[in-house]
């Protein structure tokens, strides 16, 4: 009963005229942004996070978490009607999606997109729910040497489940822990990697990092890639939308499995949409009774990813409100969400903050209804949108983040510092380096930093607190457990290989 008291409660924040407001305007532009290709979720909120200053934090993370999964209903429209996929974790959705597209099936193509992302959606928020406050509650146990080891599992999880160099993405992370800890020492007052300057004296803003890393840097290297094609199918020749009796027959099963996949790869940190979307199509493969059909045009291989990064954008908020460790660098940003507001991270947040904590996972609810009914009747709109030349889209983004930036302390030492990292984000892309767990390093960093003073505060000096207690010596085992499993060359080549199949 506690628990539909909770959702009583976050429907009656959600349900709120300026929280639904919010809420439209983010998986409004959530579509948009999932359906352009060159931005994404990450940039999007990068850009978004100053002007949230102003809200209030409820009716901010409603906005944010809107764009987030409203991304991942937006990438599969322009990836099955002109082959361009807008989110990466929309990639998969290509194979077929534009195979049923050609044969004169978009309609119903979009439309088991729209399905399998509304119920797997409407799951993933039903688990998080319903696993949030116990998991939140074993986590109030938790003393600064669990958290410190919880932390380090969380930014070992996110290398070991990605795709790339475990080399590079460790030295992105400590890259990261490092850009944390720029500015004066709160404890003893100790200025550290300032360089004499004293615009660094308060650290490096969060929003600065972002900004410049994946908003910035993503406008620089779209710059390098050739043009989108203007050419687009037009929305009068979709053919029919709503599927067949045999098509729901064929695609309940994979969307089921879809969902299933997506709601515990989304609990894991690193995996994420990507990761789960080539796990479903995977699986369909090697268990669906159409297989063979799978790569030319079945609706299958549309409805399992599809459900699968839409079941895994819900439950990726899980570790990140109940732990307060993201999983993955959108779900960082969000978390630095909640710090800029003054809302302290972690298991906490459910009692101290009800409103927001069950207010977002209500809003989740209205957000998957809202999608639905975005993206069926506007399907001509979202498409049309890719004519938009790049030589006008990227100066107004620009803008947009120079505003952004400035107006956080109106420093025109922050935009030197965003054009910096802008380009530092441009040679990561040339140089194949992982720019999330950057993001992951600066959030976590810091709160790891916090964490390890104060326990060894408590033990006096003593390193070996953080063995000889079990559930941290857990945490340490199964982190470099997963460390070792990376950097087997057979599981490496397995973990590319799903990530780079077609």
């Amino acid at each position: 009963m506690e628990l539909f008291d909770n959702l009583a409660l976050g429907f009656t924040v959600a349900f709120s005229l300026n929280n639904l407001f919010y809420a439209f305007i983010g998986c409004l532009m959530g579509t948009m942004i999932g359906v352009l290709p060159g931005l994404g979720p990450l940039a999007t909120i990068s850009m978004l996070l100053p002007f949230t200053f102003g809200l209030d934090p409820t009716a901010a993370l409603i906005m944010l978490a809107g764009i987030y999964y409203g991304a991942a209903y937006g990438g599969s429209t322009t990836a099955i009607l002109v082959n361009l996929p807008g989110e990466t974790s929309s990639v998969v959705t290509v194979i077929d999606g534009y195979k049923m597209s050609q044969r004169g099936r978009a309609g119903v193509a979009i439309a088991t997109a729209a399905i399998g992302s509304f119920f797997a959606g409407c799951v993933g928020t039903l688990i998080l729910a319903a696993f949030a406050s116990p998991l939140a509650g074993v986590a109030l146990r938790f003393g600064p040497t669990e958290y410190f080891s919880l932390m380090a599992l969380g930014l070992i999880g996110s290398v070991s489940l990605s795709a790339g160099s475990v080399p590079k993405s460790l030295g992105m992370i400590v890259v990261g822990v490092i850009l944390g800890t720029v500015g004066t020492d709160l404890n003893s007052g100790v200025q550290r990697f300032t360089f004499g300057s004293q615009y660094l004296w308060e650290g490096i803003e969060f929003i600065v990092i972002a900004v410049g890393v994946f908003a910035v840097g993503e406008i620089l290297t779209s710059l390098t890639r050739a043009e989108v094609s203007e050419t687009y199918t037009d929305a009068s020749k979709m053919g029919q939308l709503m599927p067949s009796r045999s098509d729901f027959k064929r695609m309940t099963p994979s969307i089921l499995r879809g969902t299933g996949i997506g709601t515990l790869m989304g609990v894991l940190p690193g995996a994420g949409q990507t990761l789960a979307s080539f796990f479903a199509y995977s699986l369909e493969k090697k268990v669906s009774r159409h297989r063979d059909e799978l790569g030319r045009g079945a609706i299958e291989g549309v409805a399992a990813p599809e459900a699968a990064n839409n079941a895994a954008a819900q439950t990726n908020f899980i570790p990140t409100l109940t732990l307060g460790v993201p999983g993955s660098a959108t779900m960082a940003l969000m978390l630095g969400a909640m710090i800029m507001h003054n809302i302290q991270p972690g298991p906490s947040v459910i009692a101290r903050n009800p409103d927001l904590f069950w207010g977002l996972i209500a809003s989740m609810w209205i957000g998957n209804v809202i999608l639905v009914l975005l993206n069926l009747p506007l399907v001509g709109l979202w498409v049309k949108l890719l004519k938009i030349p790049y030589r006008f889209l990227f100066p107004a983004i620009l803008v947009f983040c120079c505003i952004a930036v400035y107006s956080v302390r109106f420093s025109s030492f922050d935009l030197y510092l965003t054009a910096g990292f802008a380009l530092f984000g441009y040679a990561a892309v040339k140089l194949d380096l992982p720019a999330a767990p950057l993001i992951l390093g600066v959030v976590l960093g810091q709160l790891m930093e916090e964490s390890f003073k104060r326990a060894m505060i408590l033990s006096r000096g003593d390193a070996t607190t953080f063995f000889r207690e079990p559930i941290s010596l857990s945490f340490l085992l199964i982190a470099a457990l997963l460390l070792i499993l990376a950097c087997l060359p057979k599981i490496r080549k397995s973990r590319d290989k799903v990530l780079v199949e077609d």
